[in-house]
């Protein structure tokens, strides 16, 4: 590893991190299997540990923190709106992995390129759970 490279452990937003780091962290189990941490009281939050460190531009990423409970109805347009500044349309966000990518970037304080950018597997698991936030909504 080249000691000039960045090394990060992305979460959502600054913020965020001083108030997890006060609560005590437990391991989930996701449906694939794979374990993943959450802070305690903070069964809203996904965390995505990566199988291997994820680089990007020049950013080590070793996981990611989602707060889908933090989104609101103006992410949903904002997501939209975008899509069709771009001229891409989703005719079902539950269908769409555009959407669904784009939604996540909001969750996890990413760039929606750095989400675009993820191995397939990543970017399967990730919009999955975005999925299956939206259904457990009642969507």
């Amino acid at each position: 590893m080249n000691t000039n490279e960045e090394v990060k452990d992305i979460t959502a937003a600054e913020s965020a991190e001083n108030a997890a780091e006060s609560e005590k962290e437990i391991t989930m189990t996701d449906k694939q299997g794979g374990k993943q941490k959450a802070a305690e009281g903070a069964q809203d939050v996904y965390v995505h540990k990566f199988a291997e460190p994820f680089t990007y531009e020049g950013k080590k990423y070793v996981s990611l923190n989602f707060y889908f409970k933090r989104l609101t109805g103006n992410d949903m347009i904002a997501v939209e709106n975008e899509m069709l500044a771009n001229s891409e349309y989703a005719i079902d966000p539950l269908m769409s992995r555009n959407f669904q990518s784009k939604l996540a970037s909001r969750a996890s304080g990413v760039g929606s390129d750095v989400i675009a950018a993820l191995p397939i597997r990543e970017f399967n698991i990730i919009t999955n759970a975005v999925r299956n936030f939206l259904i457990d909504l009642g969507y």
